[in-house]
């Protein structure tokens, strides 16, 4: 079919009834083409609800961790009907030999909603990583839903004041002075709340890194307790004293904090001495006497050996790995180890030392004195009785 150039490249016109007259002559030239057109937009339009309505079966809202398929069927049910019409319509823009009027104006259309449909989607993506970093399952009590309510202002604001100054910036507004304005009062903002926001990223750290969870036990600086709530502005810990600690997340995180519950077990050091009388051949055994009794318990023998000749005893190092981070079971374990060494070493004849001194006294031309006075020689003397039986 022969397609009329004139029509095609005609502008819009300020004057209606020459505008009128030039809409009726393209369309009047190619219906056939504009029919073709519509048609084909239609069926791209049903052919993306079709794709959209199967990616949102994907979405699984129930479920207490977002997934990645979670995630992509949030995308798919973001996409607006509106964006899909102006998008099957920029397809098949230059098919149906556009005026120049209409063409402007679907591109315009289009870049307004591509931008307003990309914002929408950048939205949820971030929400949608948040929360499946996040984990709401992983830190319970309401966590995440106090948090999720400033994180999604926050990122809503963030991405479609972009947006907006990207539309302005494709229609030729100047935006220097309104992102200049952003900036100021993002600034002024800042400064004015720096203490709570200093918080509130700590939180979303904390989210994020996962150092813990509820029911974790932790210990930081002088303190230690089970984390009980996590806060975007604060962490409450239930000492192990008693007392309920509520800390500011930023101060939380300013610390070394060690967590005790995710370790794999537990290690329990025992530092024993035995005296010096000890017989050699004893003291080789004791290393074997203490293995056979961790492993007896469950415990994996980290070290069990001569470590050093103490002041007052031969020190041997005794330690072991308790499987598991629960103290329940490693207090046990010690005190049956404790009461073990005891009994093992009183069979085999093992004494264990205890701090002595034992003080020497000198007279000035060097002989030693003793400590204690000198018993008298008629009490040192024997009978000689008593070294024969009568009779």
């Amino acid at each position: 079919m022969q397609v009329s150039k004139s029509a095609a490249n005609a502008g819009f016109s300020a004057n209606p009834e020459l505008f009128i007259a030039e809409t009726g002559d393209w369309i009047a030239e190619n219906w056939l083409r504009i029919a073709i057109a519509v048609g084909i937009a239609a069926a791209i339009v049903l052919v993306l609800l079709t794709v959209q309505k199967l990616a949102q079966r994907l979405c699984r809202e129930g479920e207490a961790l977002v997934g990645w398929r979670t995630i992509a069927g949030r995308l798919a049910a973001r996409t607006k009907f509106w964006f899909l019409v102006i998008l099957a319509a920029k397809i098949v823009d230059n098919y149906a030999a556009a005026p120049l009027w209409l063409d402007r104006t679907i591109t315009f259309l289009f870049t307004v909603g591509m931008t307003v449909q990309a914002a929408i989607w950048a939205r949820e993506l971030v929400l949608g990583v948040v929360e499946h970093r996040a984990g709401d399952a992983q830190h319970g009590n309401g966590a995440l839903t106090s948090a999720m309510s400033i994180i999604r202002a926050l990122v809503t604001f963030l991405i479609f004041a972009i947006a907006l100054v990207l539309i302005l910036g494709n229609l030729g507004v100047n935006v220097a002075g309104l992102v200049a304005g952003l900036g100021i009062g993002g600034i002024a903002i800042g400064l004015a709340a720096q203490g709570i926001f200093s918080d509130l990223f700590a939180g979303v750290s904390i989210l994020f890194d996962r150092p813990f969870k509820v029911g974790d036990n932790i210990s930081w600086g002088d303190a230690s307790g089970t984390v009980e709530q996590i806060g975007m502005r604060t962490t409450r810990v239930r000492l192990f004293t008693g007392e309920l600690l509520i800390v500011s997340n930023k101060n939380l995180l300013d610390k070394e904090i060690r967590n005790v519950t995710v370790r794999r077990h537990i290690r329990l050091s025992f530092m024993l001495g035995v005296t010096y009388e000890t017989r050699p051949e004893t003291l080789a055994r004791i290393p074997a006497m203490l293995t056979e009794m961790g492993e007896a318990q469950g415990a994996t023998v980290a070290r069990a050996g001569f470590e050093a000749f103490g002041a007052s005893s031969l020190d041997f190092s005794f330690i072991v790995d308790v499987p598991g981070a629960d103290w329940g079971v490693a207090h046990p374990t010690r005190d049956r180890l404790l009461v073990a060494i005891m009994e093992r070493f009183a069979a085999e004849g093992v004494s264990l030392a205890y701090p002595t001194q034992t003080s020497y006294t000198a007279a000035p031309d060097g002989t030693l004195i003793m400590p204690y006075a000198e018993l008298p020689a008629d009490l040192l003397r024997v009978p000689a009785a008593a070294g024969t039986s009568g009779g």
